[in-house]
């Protein structure tokens, strides 16, 4: 199935369910969906600091709810087809106890 709406654009294919989690094959759809030449071409669109991209490609810095939803802005990729492809297949996000803001009486 494919995530591409563009018939300019080569297919991206969604990743099968065996795939694990690689942010360097989100970041090159996104390069190549938006006809982009590098990653200091992503940042500038994504308005962050190249070292952001480049920390994220190796692991150091993983890819934020704010940052996810910036990717969606400039690509109209659904959420879901951003955590595709890069590797995320879980069904539901959970918060642990700590972001929870409990009420006392």
């Amino acid at each position: 199935m494919s995530i591409n709406t563009f018939p300019s654009v080569p297919i991206v294919e969604k990743p099968n369910d065996r795939t694990t989690y690689d942010p360097n094959r989100l970041l090159d759809a996104l390069i190549q969906k938006l006809h982009l030449k590098s990653d200091a071409a992503l940042s500038h669109l994504l308005e962050v600091d190249p070292p952001v991209i480049s920390h994220i490609r190796t692991r150091r810095r993983p890819i934020g709810a704010v940052l996810l939803i910036r990717m969606h802005e400039v690509s109209d990729l659904t959420i879901g087809e951003l955590r595709a492809l890069m590797g995320d297949r879980r069904k539901k996000f959970r918060m642990g106890m700590k972001y929870i803001k409990l009420e006392e009486n």
